[in-house]
């Protein structure tokens, strides 16, 4: 049960766009607050129990001020935004001028004032926040794109924190950075940190470099020195995920008799290719139903034996390019399972939306072959979680190179996604590879997700941040 507590300061902040609690309305009509599912909150919870931890956040209403409260032991700190500012702040500049940019400009960036206004003006809320929030030389860890001025604006008023900074998406080229206008701000806002994290060393090496040449800051390999004396770091820290908890999940008898069924529901076919993704143009989504659509039409792949099960997630549905992308690929799917499906047996199962955790497990036990070919990724996590719900080294995984995950995940069938004719060609071999190749590969990848797990990353990040200064 969530109650109201006096603010008090914690030796620990998180300082993220959401709290990682959603919000439930209860059989009596009263409301009540859910830990949210994602890995981010696994990783932290420990670390935050130790310390006395606070997290700042949204709580995901608008026009709605609650005060600091506590849920299942945690100090959640609510930070309210108007309509407007979910308007021009998430929406508008999060999500329609930093998402693409950093995406390699999949889509066009917008760029316009009032929401780099919002930006400037929520930003400095959080950082008032968790200023309040933190108590003397405490660390503060501040996520993601949506708040990459706090580390500076907490600077200001708190130079007795240790402050760290950790970007969950892509960090661009430097030619594709320098069409922001408002470039030298945010790179500034980034420079508050003692530790700037990034899922590419690609990625650490752009922010260094552009600091160097737009800032004019003397860098050594990953140190940046400011004039005042003080010091920057940037590395990389790959994020990873629960691995134990998802095997766990995927092994739970409940979970392995739902896989079995869903096998039993789609025709018990030969082979089962999944996809899970948030419905966003930055998946490739596309392209990837293009490719099993020709390989069916072409004769390639038998309908009868082979079938696609394509997860939406439904996402920023407010945001006019995402509901262009949603009618886009309800118009292809149908048109593919038209052309070439028989009556009960679509090639392709679109699912247009959100299933909890222990489906996705069954999903993922149920699948042979997973296809993640994002255009651009900062990791995909949902590669790693596939892997860690095998638990007999078979299945096999068809991964994009441009997922930051290609990095670990080396024994992937890595593909293009822009080369249709080569993702074909991937998801042939994966489909036709011998049951000792397959397992060769997945006994690699486990490896890898299993030695390399949620727990290591934050670890890892906040060791090298006690660490400096």
């Amino acid at each position: 049960m969530a109650s109201t507590s006096a603010v008090s300061t914690s030796s620990f902040v998180v300082v993220a766009n959401r709290l990682p609690v959603d919000r439930v309305e209860l059989p009596d009509g009263g409301t009540d607050w859910r830990t949210s599912p994602g890995g981010l909150v696994t990783a932290l919870e420990p670390v935050m129990r130790r310390n006395e931890g606070a997290w700042v956040g949204w709580h995901g209403a608008p026009d709605e001020e609650l005060a600091p409260f506590e849920n299942d032991g945690l100090t959640l700190v609510p930070v309210p935004l108007s309509a407007g500012e979910v308007s021009d702040y998430y929406e508008g500049f999060s999500n329609a001028t930093l998402w693409p940019l950093y995406h390699d400009v999949v889509a066009y960036p917008e760029y316009h004032r009032e929401w780099w206004d919002a930006y400037v003006q929520v930003n400095q809320r959080f950082a008032d926040a968790a200023a309040k929030a933190a108590d003397t030389d405490a660390v503060v860890w501040v996520q993601d794109y949506q708040l990459q001025l706090v580390p500076q604006m907490l600077r200001a008023q708190r130079p007795d924190l240790k402050i760290g900074f950790f970007l969950h998406i892509p960090f661009p080229p430097v030619e594709l950075f320098q069409q922001l206008p408002w470039r030298r701000q945010v790179l500034e806002g980034l420079l508050g940190a003692d530790l700037v994290g990034f899922q590419m060393p690609g990625a650490a090496q752009n922010f260094t470099r552009l600091v160097r040449q737009r800032l004019g800051h003397s860098t050594q390999r990953d140190r940046i020195a400011h004039p005042d004396g003080r010091e920057t770091v940037a590395r990389t820290y790959p994020i990873s995920i629960d691995s134990q908890g998802f095997a766990d999940l995927a092994n739970d008898p409940r979970t392995v008799a739902r896989a079995e069924e869903i096998r039993k529901d789609l025709g018990s076919p030969r082979k089962i290719l999944l996809g899970v993704d948030r419905l966003d143009y930055t998946k490739g989504l596309r392209q990837r139903i293009r490719a099993f659509g020709e390989l069916v039409r072409d004769g390639q792949v038998d309908p009868d034996e082979v079938i696609f099960v394509q997860v939406a997630t439904p996402s920023r549905e407010r945001v006019d390019q995402y509901r262009r992308l949603r009618d886009d690929i309800d118009r292809l799917v149908g048109r593919i399972n038209g052309e070439i499906g028989r009556i009960g047996r679509p090639p392709i199962t679109y699912l247009h939306h959100s299933y909890p955790r222990e489906e996705m497990a069954a999903l993922y036990r149920a699948a042979d072959l997973m296809i993640v070919t994002p255009l651009r990724d900062g990791m995909n996590l949902v590669a790693k979680e596939y892997v860690a719900c095998r638990d007999g080294d078979n299945g096999a995984l068809v991964l994009s190179e441009f997922a930051g995950a290609a990095a670990q995940l080396k024994q992937a069938y890595l593909v293009n996604p822009h080369d249709i004719n080569g993702m074909k060609d991937a998801m042939l071999e994966a489909l036709e590879a011998s049951p000792k190749e397959l397992a060769r590969r997945m006994k690699a990848l486990r490896k890898q997700v299993f030695e390399n797990n949620i727990d290591r990353w934050a670890d890892t990040f906040l060791t090298d941040l006690h660490a400096l200064r």
